[in-house]
């Protein structure tokens, strides 16, 4: 083997091993244990600061954290307002509220350094370690089809059964095209989840390989006079990439909770 078909393995490996979950089963049953417990970890993290804020609110001097919290309460209140036809409905803002947040900390997991987490795992025996959650399709397609099954849920509550399968059979050609009506709306329907997902997805696993493959410019020159022009250009390319990226997590998660916003939101209207 050459030393450049070698180098080419061992970049294949080094990325192929971080985009590797740790996981039991195989195939459909697979479970990936590291997506379930960074997302656990965090949802848990989130309960635990709320629950602390809540028993220390001030309401004359606020702290930074307190003052900071209520700006995004004030933001995501302001978001529903502005998307959301009813105030009804006392579901609508805390679950906005919860996917911001939520999924805002899966992604900012990809601002830790690709190499750090995984090496600890690997000390202490855990051979693959994927920390980002939303890296992983099974995340974002979980919370796209729970967002999904709560349309189908306030859908059928708000316009009845029979309202919710006249949308099916007369949208968008009257009625005179049921069959081609039936199969438009149905894509139309599936194709919110799906994009929802994949989004989400496609974003974040993109800048997990970008963050990979500029890891890779330092360990590809490690040892060598290479070491002294390429770790510096490796040094700033993470830090202009991780400030990009920091817009990026944060513009998926506001993305993802507007398209929820809007999707229950278009549920609550009696047309389509």
């Amino acid at each position: 083997m050459s030393a450049a078909e070698g180098s080419g393995s061992g970049t294949v490996a080094y990325i192929q091993h971080h985009l590797t979950n740790l996981h039991v089963g195989e195939g459909f049953w697979q479970l990936n244990i590291d997506t379930l417990f960074f997302s656990a970890l965090l949802g848990a993290l989130i309960i635990f600061a709320a629950r602390s804020l809540g028993k220390r609110l001030e309401a004359g001097t606020p702290g930074g954290f307190q003052n900071f919290v209520e700006s995004v309460l004030e933001f995501v209140d302001e978001q529903v307002n502005d998307s959301f036809p009813s105030r009804d409905n006392k579901l609508i803002a805390p679950l906005a509220l919860t996917i911001l947040v939520w999924v805002w900390l899966m992604n900012f997991m990809d601002l830790i350094p690709v190499d750090l987490l995984p090496a600890i795992a690997h000390s202490i025996g855990i051979e693959y370690l994927k920390v980002v959650p939303t890296t992983d399709l099974n995340t974002t397609l979980a919370l796209a089809l729970t967002v999904f099954a709560l349309t189908v849920y306030y859908n059928i509550r708000i316009k009845g059964l029979g309202g919710y399968l006249k949308m099916f059979l007369f949208h968008p050609f009257g009625k005179f095209m049921i069959p081609v009506n039936i199969v438009m709306t149905a894509i139309e329907e599936l194709a919110k989840p799906i994009s929802l997902a994949l989004r989400l997805f496609g974003n974040m696993f993109a800048g997990e390989l970008v963050f990979l493959l500029i890891a890779l410019l330092g360990g590809a020159t490690a040892i060598g006079a290479g070491l002294l022009i390429f770790f510096p250009l490796q040094v700033v390319l993470d830090l202009a990439w991780l400030m990009f990226h920091i817009l990026i997590i944060t513009l998926q998660a506001f993305i993802f909770m507007v398209l929820t916003i809007v999707y229950l939101g278009m549920a609550h209207t009696e047309d389509h």
